[in-house]
């Protein structure tokens, strides 16, 4: 009996010996995989860190809904009316500012136009006004005055209003000018990355007659524009 149980203690520390000396390929495989991710990762790294960044290239595409013949009727109608229609909204204190100051000059010139123009009239016809005359004060203050004086104060005050009124209709103009060139330029054409120039030192061929000579040749560049 005792035999039988040593016999069967003994296999079964055999078996127990032989199962703790068989490797853990368990866990190797766990330690490998792990490895592989960490150098993986590296690797990722070294590469991702050496990998130039895709430049984006800038595109303006147009809008085929702005009308610059809308933009210059509007502004003909009313000004800066284009240039709000193009968005440009800081364009508009600045073109009725200069109209204004225009109109100002328009009202000055032609107040003092009227006024001489009333004075060389008495001097011509030799009228004294009377106190009651809407020029009475004026006409004493410049009595002593020549009438060739007075004559060119009043074609001096003519020509300067009617530079103003002209520089009224210039603004106008220049201002639906200025609204078809930012309709038709910044909401109707593209503008992107698309172009190219180079530019080319070359011999200009020059004809020298003074000289009796065929030719001579000069300096020069040629530039050239690629748009794709």
């Amino acid at each position: 009996m005792y035999k039988y149980l040593l016999v069967v203690c003994l296999c079964m520390a055999c078996v127990f010996t032989a199962r703790a000396q068989q490797p853990d390929t368990t866990s190797a495989k766990l330690k490998t995989s792990k490895d592989s991710l960490v150098s993986t990762k590296k690797d990722t790294d070294v590469v991702r860190s050496f990998k130039s960044k895709k430049q984006k290239e800038r595109a303006y595409h147009p809008d085929s809904t702005h009308s610059p013949h809308t933009a210059v009727i509007r502004s003909l109608i009313v000004p800066g009316l284009g240039q709000i229609y193009n968005h440009q909204w800081w364009k508009v204190p600045v073109i009725y500012t200069g109209i204004g100051l225009l109109g100002w000059a328009v009202v000055f010139n032609n107040t003092y136009y009227n006024e001489f123009l009333a004075l060389s009239k008495y001097r011509e016809h030799g009228v004294t006004p009377g106190p009651k005359d809407p020029y009475y004060n004026e006409y004493n203050l410049y009595i002593n005055q020549p009438d060739q004086a007075l004559y060119d104060a009043t074609d001096a005050y003519r020509r300067n209003r009617d530079l103003s009124i002209l520089g009224i209709l210039a603004a106008w103009g220049i201002n639906a000018v200025d609204a078809y060139i930012d309709a038709k330029f910044m909401h109707s054409y593209s503008v992107d990355n698309n172009l190219s120039m180079k530019i080319i030192p070359s011999l200009l061929n020059q004809p020298v007659y003074a000289l009796n000579s065929s030719s001579s040749y000069v300096m020069g560049l040629k530039i050239t524009f690629t748009l794709r």
